[in-house]
This record gives C-alpha cells, structure tokens and sequence, in this order.
C-alpha cells in the first residue's frame, strides 16, 4: 500500500504550530493560560493528598530526584515523565479540574502538567511555558470539537494526549514536519477509555489523563528518534475508530483567531460538571428559602436534563468517585452540607443515612429538549416537593463559570487557596500563586518548581 500524502489542514495546522510565538496570543489568551495554569496547580495539590495518590506516589517515586520535576504536594520530584503521570493522576481525583464544553472534555490537565514537568528539564522561559500550554490545549480542544466521541467512551486520554505531545514538540522547538508525525504519532496513542469507568467509580479512570501527559512526553522522543505514524492518523482514529462525524475542517477554523482556552469554564463544584446546571438550579431554590431546606421536608427531588446527565441517575454510589458521577447524591449532599464541597463527596458524607436516603427521594429523566441545546446550553430543571405539597422549582440553562456565566477573577483566586491553603498554608500558597501571576516575565520555572515540590503543611501551617 503506497502512503498517502499529508491532508493539506494537516500541513496549515503543523505549520502554525511551528511558528507560534509568545507575541502572537493575544492578552485574553495570555491571561487565561495563566489562569489556567494556577487552577491546574491547586487541583493537582489537593488531588495528590487523597490516600490512592500518596501510596502511588511512595510506590513509584519513594526517593527525591533533586533535579527532576515537582510532584506537585508530595515534598518530592521526580524524572519529567513520572512527574507527569502523577500530576495529571491527581489533577483529577477530585473533579475540580477546568474543562472546555465545546470539546467536552478537560484539555488543561492533559497538557499543563506534562509542560511544567518537562520545562524544568528544558530551562523553559515562563513566556514558552504559556505558549506550550496554549497550543496543546488549542489543539487537543480542537480534536474534541471536531470530532464526536462514541458514546461509550470517557473523554479523559483520547485527544488529550495529542494536545500534550503538541506542547511538548513546540516546547522543543520542532519544525512542521515533525509537528505532522508528532500528530499522527500521538493520535494512535491514545487510551481506549470506558465511560462506564466513571459511572461505576473505577478510580482507574483518574489515571487516564496521567497517561496523556506522560505519553505526550513519550512521543517527541519517538519522533525524534525516527518512529512514524500513518499519514492522517487523526482521520483515522477520530473519524472511525473511537469518534465519528470528523471534521477536519474545523482543526484549522479560525486558527489563531478563535482560541479555545478563552473560551474554558473553571469549576467550583466539587463533582462531574453533568451535574453543575442541576446545582446551580438547586442554589437558587434554597436562596429562595432563606438558605437551607431540611431533608425531612423534601417528598421527592425530580431532575429534567440532557442526555450526558441524565445517565448520572445512581442512587447508591459505592465510593467517593461514584459519589461524584451520582446526580441524586450530588443534589442530596449539597441539601445536607450546604455546598458541594470536596468534604460533601467524602466517606463520611456518602455514609450519612439522612443523606443516603434523600438520595433514594431524588430522580432524574432526560429532557430531549435540553439535549438538543447541547453544546451550547447545559440546561436542567430541578423540581422539590415537599411533604406538605408545596413544589419548588427553577432552571438553568448554563453552568456557573462557563463561558457565558463566568466566575470572577476574585472567585477563582478563592478556589485557588480553597485547595492550596490545607496543603501548604495560606504564605506558601501565595508564593506561588505570586510565581504563576509571573511567568509572562519569568527566565526559568526553577523557583516556581521549588515552591510546588514543597511537602504538604503540617496541622500548624508550617512546612515539614
């Protein structure tokens, strides 16, 4: 069989990628990324204090490596590849990570860890690492918009992992032609990940975007040791192998105009975004009432929504993972707690009788009208009767910190410490935040690595 030649997207979209400079983002994208960056590092932090990550992290890296990259709140570092994979592992234990809704995935933990890993070994200037960041993200975004994913797969590890080894071929300097076998070499590396993973709270599925990471740093040295993909491997993978409905044409829509990552969302809640337009319904509702309903008032909780949420309809999660992919729990926990909080999804929480019996009273159906406003509108209709026939009901149609309904700037700097202040006390955590606010004028992430390869804060705010 004669190799066929490279689609001409396939060269526009290479070459743009080798040619992209700092000066070329635009300011917005400049402060996203940054954004991005220090949302990344606090979901990693509090992440890599769950019991999976600590004895995965003592199992793989149980010694320091003084020059490596930081194992970001282990108090460790390690080579760039196992940093990598630890840190895109525990950027998303706790479903706190930022995502993009036109792609539907998560595009920001694929790739910022595997760039702050390798930007250490490379002397990296903080101006290259937001370049990396943004070019990975924009292209691992842009498979997720131009393509659909079957309907059985998790997003997490799919295109991701080509988003990485993009950033980490620009990262090193890479001309067109390697930018072409880099994407066709990544996009057949890719995991053949399982939604049902998730719905049945495999904790396997929060290593998917470890792998990406890690695998993205893999494949520059495949390719510059000579390894080659097939002459259109996204065509093949996203057109028929794991998605369908590819379309190529969009990889290079508006490129370099439209970027992705100025069109996130950040997340606040605590649990799979599926369940966000439901809670932020469920707020208003109890705004509505002064601030707190008691579970004992409530007959039944019933939930009209999209398809991808509608499919969150357990009602008896087995862990905390589970707990998060539950839209009955997750409506129910924040009745019972307040809020959505990383505490609300815990064991304690999940064991709570009164909690796990307004799971039971809480039911969810697809509305196919809210399906069809996918992917623009989220929407979900939450509907509370109580026991003394009073119902209760409100809408949303976005979810808080999407594109269209945006948290403020201050309200993602409060996430920032909310997830790094128990792990290295509040001056710590500001030195970092501080570093991040200051790549754009940074020479190398050296005092920025430092400051994630801290070990975590002992009970009295001081660094052991």
């Amino acid at each position: 069989m004669q190799r066929p030649s490279t689609p001409g997207w396939l060269s526009e979209l290479a070459a743009f990628c080798a040619d992209l400079r700092f000066e070329h983002l635009p300011p917005e994208v400049v402060s996203r990324t940054v954004q991005v960056i220090a949302d990344s590092a606090a979901a990693i932090a509090a992440g890599a204090q769950e019991s999976e990550t600590i004895a995965l992290s003592n199992r793989l890296a149980p010694s320091d490596d003084v020059s490596g990259a930081a194992i970001i709140g282990s108090g460790r570092k390690a080579t760039p590849s196992l940093a990598a994979f630890l840190n895109g592992t525990a950027g998303t234990m706790l479903e706190l990570d930022e995502g993009n809704q036109f792609a539907r995935g998560h595009p920001g933990i694929h790739v910022v860890p595997a760039v702050l890993a390798a930007a250490v070994q490379a002397k990296a200037s903080g101006k290259d690492v937001i370049t990396a960041i943004a070019l990975g993200y924009e292209i691992g975004a842009r498979i997720g918009i131009a393509s659909k994913l079957r309907i059985t797969m998790h997003p997490h590890g799919t295109w991701g992992t080509v988003g990485a080894a993009v950033a980490i071929a620009w990262l090193h300097k890479r001309d067109a032609a390697a930018m072409i076998e880099t994407i066709n070499v990544a996009s057949s590396l890719g995991l053949t990940t399982s939604r049902r993973t998730m719905l049945e709270g495999g904790t396997v599925r929060n290593t998917f975007a470890g792998f990406s990471n890690q695998i993205g740093l893999m494949v520059d040295g495949l390719v510059a040791s000579g390894f080659t993909g097939e002459a259109d491997g996204l065509g093949t993978v996203y057109g028929s192998v794991i998605a369908d409905h590819w379309q190529p044409d969009v990889m290079v829509e508006a490129l370099g105009q439209r970027w992705e990552i100025a069109r996130n969302y950040f997340k606040r809640h605590a649990c799979c975004r599926y369940n966000h337009g439901a809670l932020d319904a469920l707020s208003r509702i109890v705004a509505s009432e002064g601030g707190r309903i008691a579970p004992e008032q409530i007959a039944r909780i019933d939930v009209g929504t999209y398809i991808w949420a509608a499919q969150l309809a357990g009602q008896e999660p087995h862990n905390m993972l589970a707990a998060k992919f539950s839209l009955p729990f997750s409506i129910a926990t924040t009745i019972v707690h307040g809020a959505a909080t990383v505490e609300a999804f815990r064991e304690p929480a999940r064991l709570e009788p009164g909690t796990r019996d307004l799971t039971r009273r809480v039911f969810v159906r697809e509305d196919e009208a809210a399906t069809a406003k996918l992917p623009a509108l989220r929407p979900a209709k939450v509907t509370i009767t109580l026991i003394d026939g009073r119902v209760l009901e409100a809408e949303a149609l976005t979810n808080r910190g999407d594109t269209e309904d945006p948290y403020s700037a201050a309200e993602i700097r409060e996430k920032f410490f909310d997830l790094t202040g128990p792990v290295w006390g509040e001056a710590h955590a500001a030195a970092i935040l501080a570093q991040i606010d200051a790549l754009p004028q940074a020479g190398t992430l050296d005092t920025l690595n430092a400051l994630l390869a801290a070990a975590p804060a002992t009970p009295n705010g001081q660094q052991s």
